[in-house]
């Protein structure tokens, strides 16, 4: 007997049809094992994270989005080397039970080969927004900083500025604060990788 909702997601994966019965909320292992059997494979190329618990299907990204990222992810490789960091982009990561893929990651240096990073790994993340101001800047602070997760950047496009969190003390990030153009900014990590603020947002 099921003691609680269940759902089923039809797939296909190597050239198969299938049904997945999931309960109303996954655990973290519960999706990796969906992942590894191409339980997703049909819906690219959208992704899907778990937050909460639940599926989150990411809509894909606008070309304004895409810039955004772009730009962050040559300045990130620009201002590291392999032996600083390692940058991922819009990769997953086990975040406790979650498995968010956020925009651009500043892993610790190294290959990671099979396993997946962990919330422990994470030198820097990066989200970037031009619609999912509610659940990038709040839900996900929260749950970035629940697992430790050193500092965070949301980059706000509509409002042309960037929120800088870290010191997490377990539930919330204690240290908030905005930067806005010209103001630079850098990671904890490494403070000699300035990012221009200005040259940032200077898009129509």
């Amino acid at each position: 007997m099921l003691t609680r909702p269940q759902r089923l997601i039809r797939s296909v994966s190597r050239n198969r049809e299938f049904e997945v019965s999931i309960a109303s909320k996954l655990s973290g292992a519960e999706f990796d094992s969906m992942v590894e059997k191409g339980a997703f494979d049909a819906l690219a190329p959208r992704k899907i994270e778990l937050i909460r618990g639940e599926l989150r299907f990411m809509n894909p990204a606008g070309p304004i989005h895409d810039d955004f990222i772009d730009y962050l992810t040559r300045w990130s490789t620009d201002r590291t080397t392999a032996a600083d960091a390692n940058i991922r982009v819009q990769c997953g990561f086990v975040c406790d039970e979650d498995r968010p893929e956020p925009d651009v990651l500043w892993l610790k240096p190294g290959r990671y080969g099979r396993k997946r990073p962990t919330a422990d790994d994470v030198l820097l993340l990066i989200e970037v927004s031009d619609s999912s101001l509610s659940s990038d800047l709040h839900e996900k602070a929260d749950l970035y900083a629940e697992s430790g997760v050193a500092e965070y950047w949301f980059v706000d496009i509509p409002a042309s500025r960037i929120h800088v969190m870290s010191r997490s003390d377990g539930k919330h990030y204690r240290d908030i604060k905005m930067v806005t153009p010209p103001t630079p900014l850098a990671p904890q990590c490494r403070p000699l990788a300035q990012l221009d603020t200005n040259e940032l947002f200077a898009v129509s």
